[in-house]
């Protein structure tokens, strides 16, 4: 942690130069702007330890990057950037696939190979790779990355762990559903359902009625499902159905199935084991119309074509030949089956994962506490209380356990993944009481999630999610609440004004810690961004060049600390070489990325200049600025910390790109005592016209004429007088 990045150009500039340099920004008419600190101890807005508080994340890795890992020059750019913990992401879940962290283990039908794998938690070998294998009942699920299937799928199937026999309650309190999205409204009355075992005997057909896109996919609130006049069934026996759903058609988008009582009757699988007969299971769907002499006729899919198992895409597009609107639409559920077997390895990519053993032995960590995952949408509890069995016997570091990863962009219903993650928290806890567990690991939103309403009315996600944990006596098992940040570039979007974005930062993350608040999260559980960049989903590089995104990013950390944030993992560090993230955050060039990209630079101010590493708890102070653009923008952001070698400080963000800044400093507690740097003080700039650090040592009387340059990062640290 105390190595300085390579990058640094560092300059002892006596007092008088320093002046007429510093000066020379002032003869930009610019406005002041005025900084207030609040130095009262009582005041202390949060408390962290860098170790902990900053880190960065590792994805989905191929097995040449793995093996690259422990290289000196990787292990020695990652050291250059500063992060403390490190967190493993779970990329199978986000895949629709189950995460074999150990090939060591058992399969419940051990002579098949196949069936709910279950990892082992008996030292052996070192565990260097992680491998993904394809689920077989998932055949239409399409949210989620495109289908990685090995062979051809079979049928859906839901979740067995969310069916009576494991949450201890009514099915009809976790019903599982299809969603149809036919991609426009459509004149339907009649549906067509191949049943497969087990089957659903009572379940509802219903159509959505609201805004057209409320499903597209946020699930949002902005509507309700309505059953169609005919549409529910309290005797089903399964086999090849044609309903005719009304007399009359209705004019419809979203066409859902909701099931809630099961036959219970075991799949091709056999009896043998319980997971196999619960929840339920289907092979076909279509929608269309029926006459009077009780034909059938297709309307979607359009072209006619029914859905063959494993070939529909993802949500942006079917699978079938013909036109644009033949291809239009989806389907969705609400749950998979984890099952799966031997063969269904996912294979010719970036299959593979960092091992348990290779992740942490690697020299990564920096031997620091590491937050691990554990799969639950697609996993067994008993494979998750293994891994993290394991992971104790090792006595490997860490800070938590995320269960799952990102179950709102696989739509899983808050109440079904409370279940899940129940089951999960009791069979961790028995295993390794002390484990500290938290999640759901949101996707990068900026807003609250919404779903359509439960019977009591509700629309938020993590409302309901609270409350069911609350009411089943597992609330203490959230030790820590994660999600993702990607503020800006979600799905492609494109803001208007690339630079005037980084003005939006502050303001979107106070209102997500806030929301989550809003959301019942319990003040007393800390609050994790266990993966973030500025962007999501665009493909777009560089996107405000290199100032632009370290201000992004200094933003973040700054405003989310001042917040209350708990922990915050920044850049993907992943080894570059033959793998499709290529710019990593690591300087140095060769294997590990490019000395240019962005979160160098932050990651030196940050970590070395603002905070202080090894040396334990850095305290967070109110700063605030009064400098408002005719915009009403904040132009200059500030972030105080009280460091453990005793110096204040502050970090000066200009978001302004066209002007400097001069700023006047107002130091003080509650009882007015003004306060002032003295000695020696450390100036840090980082500007968007010169693209390097300068870090600047001068005296108490140059510093009245600081100046933030145009678009650019300031920190100012010394000892209070």
């Amino acid at each position: 942690m105390k190595t300085p990045g390579p990058n640094l150009l560092r300059k002892i500039i006596p007092p008088i130069a320093l002046g007429l340099i510093l000066s020379r920004a002032s003869l930009i008419h610019a406005q002041i702007a005025n900084v207030h600190v609040d130095v009262t101890p009582e005041h202390v807005v949060n408390s962290i330890d860098p170790d902990v508080a900053t880190g960065a994340w590792m994805d989905v890795l191929s097995k040449r990057q793995v093996d690259n890992l422990s290289k000196p020059d990787v292990i020695q750019g990652v050291k250059n950037l500063g992060w403390g913990s490190i967190t493993m992401r779970n990329n199978s879940e986000l895949r629709l696939a189950a995460w074999h962290w150990n090939e060591n283990g058992s399969w419940s039908d051990a002579a098949n190979k196949s069936g709910y794998f279950t990892g082992s938690a008996e030292l052996a070998e070192p565990i260097k790779y992680g491998y993904s294998y394809s689920l077989p009942h998932r055949d239409f699920m399409t949210s989620g990355d495109d289908p990685l299937i090995a062979g051809t799928q079979s049928y859906w199937k839901s979740n067995p762990y969310l069916t009576s026999h494991f949450t201890g309650e009514s099915d009809a309190l976790h019903p599982q559903w299809v969603v149809v999205d036919m991609g426009k409204y459509r004149a339907v009355d009649a549906i067509h359902i191949q049943w497969v075992n087990p089957y659903a005997v009572t379940y509802a057909i219903q159509y959505w009625i609201g805004d057209d896109n409320a499903l597209d996919w946020d699930m949002g609130p902005n509507g309700v499902w309505k059953n169609f006049p005919n549409g529910t069934i309290t005797n089903g026996t399964g086999g090849d159905v044609h309903l005719k759903l009304a007399d009359e058609p209705v004019k419809a988008r979203f066409v859902r199935i909701l099931m809630t009582q099961s036959s219970n009757t075991p799949d091709t699988h056999g009896a043998s084991d319980i997971r196999n007969c619960v929840g339920y299971a289907l092979q076909t769907i279509s929608v269309g119309t029926m006459d009077t002499n009780n034909n059938y006729s297709i309307v979607y899919p359009a072209n006619g074509i029914e859905p063959a198992p494993g070939k529909i895409k993802r949500d942006n597009g079917g699978a079938f030949p013909g036109s644009a609107e033949d291809t239009a639409g989806s389907f969705c559920a609400s749950s998979i089956d984890p099952w799966h077997e031997s063969g269904n390895l996912i294979t010719g990519g970036e299959e593979e994962y960092n091992g348990m053993d290779n992740f942490f032995t690697s020299g990564l960590t920096m031997n620091h506490p590491a937050l691990v995952p554990v799969t639950v949408i697609y996993g067994t509890p008993e494979d998750a209380a293994n891994e993290v069995a394991y992971i104790y016997k090792r006595g490997y570091p860490i800070v938590g356990v995320e269960i799952g990863e990102e179950c709102d962009g696989k739509h899983t219903m808050p109440e079904d993944y409370a279940a899940l993650y129940c089951q999960w928290a009791d069979a961790i806890h028995k295993l390794v009481p002390q484990a500290k567990l938290g999640g759901p690991i949101f996707e990068g939103v900026d807003k609250d999630i919404t779903l359509w309403a439960n019977d009591a009315g509700e629309t938020s996600w993590m409302t309901r999610f609270v409350n069911y944990l609350k009411s089943h006596g597992h609330l203490n098992d959230l030790a820590f609440m994660s999600f993702e940040h990607y503020p800006f570039l979600i799905n492609g979007a494109s803001p208007p004004c690339e630079w005037d974005t980084l003005y939006l930062e502050p303001g979107i993350m106070k209102h997500v810690l806030q929301m989550w608040r809003d959301d019942g999260v319990p003040k007393s559980v800390p609050l994790i961004i266990s993966e973030s960049g500025i962007t999501a989903g665009s493909g777009k590089k560089g996107y405000m060049g290199v100032t632009g995104n370290a201000i992004w990013e200094c933003d973040a950390f700054g405003t989310f600390f001042a917040n209350g944030g708990a922990a915050f993992y920044r850049p993907a560090i992943n080894n570059g070489e033959g793998g499709r993230r290529n710019t990593n955050s690591v300087p140095g060039g060769g294997t590990f990325g490019t000395p240019q990209y962005t979160p160098f630079t932050s990651a030196h101010l940050i970590n070395f200049e603002w905070l202080q590493h090894d040396a334990g708890m850095n305290q967070i102070f109110p700063a605030s600025t009064d400098l408002i653009d005719a915009a009403a923008r904040t132009v200059v952001t500030a972030y105080a910390v009280h460091r453990p070698d005793n110096n204040w400080s502050l970090m000066l963000i200009n978001h302004d790109l066209n002007a400097a800044h001069p700023v006047h400093l107002d130091i003080s507690d509650a009882n007015h005592k003004q306060y002032v740097f003295g000695g020696k003080i450390a100036v840090i700039q980082y500007c968007n016209a010169t693209n390097e650090n300068n870090n600047v040592v001068m005296s108490l009387d140059s510093f009245k004429d600081l100046t933030l340059p145009a678009g650019s990062i300031t920190i100012i640290r010394g000892k209070l007088q």
